[in-house]
């Protein structure tokens, strides 16, 4: 039997922060994490840099290429102490905060700012269909818009734009032509190279040709930055940990 399609994987949001009882003590405030890892950063315009990786469980959107659908479920929960215990540990300046969907965790918030208050360097991966704005502002964010044939291009929150600065970045992945062309006509329609650090174009890995998309952006003259996913070069595609 074939494994389900991804838009077919039900979706578990995470559980509901717990008040203590009246006259118990506070509990130390977690998340669920997927893993926490070193590798290269293999995106962004950070890629190539050495790279903490905390992956946190759980994600509301099933986009058609995605290729993290094991962080769907499946995690330790671990209060925020330790997690930054496990990512200082690797002794890498840079930390990336990615998923999943971290922003799906409120937790997520204080963690972040605990790490850049270690003196990291932080990013975070977000799927852009959640509110950025009460993320700290020392983080970098980088964001995703969906173009159309994620099947989730309705769940791009258009309000966080006002919020992105030169700090952040913002990356779509395509699947085709019709998708290049919407990532086109937004890129032009909203004028990213002066609101954002870069604008990251990318394809899905075996489903588009890169040389094509790099001659269509030529073309069009397109403000924007192609970039591949340096990590699946050097180590299989579908190898986790990396």
């Amino acid at each position: 039997m074939s494994a389900p399609a991804v838009s077919e994987l039900p979706v578990v949001l995470p559980p509901a922060e717990e008040s203590p009882a009246p006259g118990r003590p506070s509990r130390e405030p977690t998340l669920t994490i997927h893993e926490i890892y070193a590798s290269i950063q293999g995106e962004s315009t950070w890629a190539g840099l050495p790279c903490v990786f905390v992956r946190t469980t759980f994600c509301d959107l099933r986009c058609s290429w995605c290729d993290t659908a094991h962080a769907f479920y499946h995690g330790e929960k671990m209060t925020l102490p330790l997690i930054v215990e496990r990512a200082l540990s690797y002794d890498v300046p840079l930390v990336e905060l990615t998923g999943g969907e971290p922003l799906l965790q409120p937790n997520a918030l204080p963690l972040m700012a605990m790490l850049c208050d270690a003196g990291r360097t932080v990013l975070l991966e977000t799927s852009g269909a959640h509110d950025i704005s009460r993320v700290d502002p020392r983080v970098h964010r980088i964001m995703d818009l969906k173009a159309p044939d994620s099947g989730e291009c309705a769940r791009n929150r258009w309000e966080n734009l006002p919020h992105l600065n030169q700090r952040d970045e913002v990356k779509i992945v395509l699947s085709s032509r019709a998708d290049y062309e919407w990532a086109r006509d937004v890129i032009r329609s909203r004028d990213f190279a002066g609101l954002v650090r870069a604008v990251l174009l990318s394809c899905v890995f075996g489903r588009l040709d890169p040389r094509q998309v790099v001659e269509w952006m030529l073309a069009d003259r397109l403000p924007a930055r192609f970039q591949l996913q340096m990590h699946k070069f050097i180590w299989p595609p579908d190898r986790r940990g990396v």
